[in-house]
């Protein structure tokens, strides 16, 4: 999870990107904190989505088997 600091860090310098423009600087500074936002975010959803099991209204386990696999080999390393 992105410490609070970065997020409204992030919400700083898009309202000074869309008001007055950015320094060389602010918009490394804005890159860089949007990619590690976006790795944070994919890392969860990553999260999220291994540990999804998808049960039809018959009550049976659809869960696709890549799913499956990942989630099996994870445990196993």
């Amino acid at each position: 999870m992105l410490s609070p600091d970065k997020i409204n860090r992030i919400n700083e310098l898009s309202r000074k990107s869309k008001k007055d423009g950015l320094s060389a600087e602010e918009a490394k500074e804005q890159s860089a904190l949007r990619q590690e936002y976006l790795q944070t975010f994919r890392q969860s959803m990553r999260g999220t989505i291994e540990n999804v099991k998808v049960i039809d209204p018959n009550g049976d386990d659809v869960t696709p088997e890549k799913i499956k696999n990942i989630r099996e080999n994870k445990y196993l390393n």
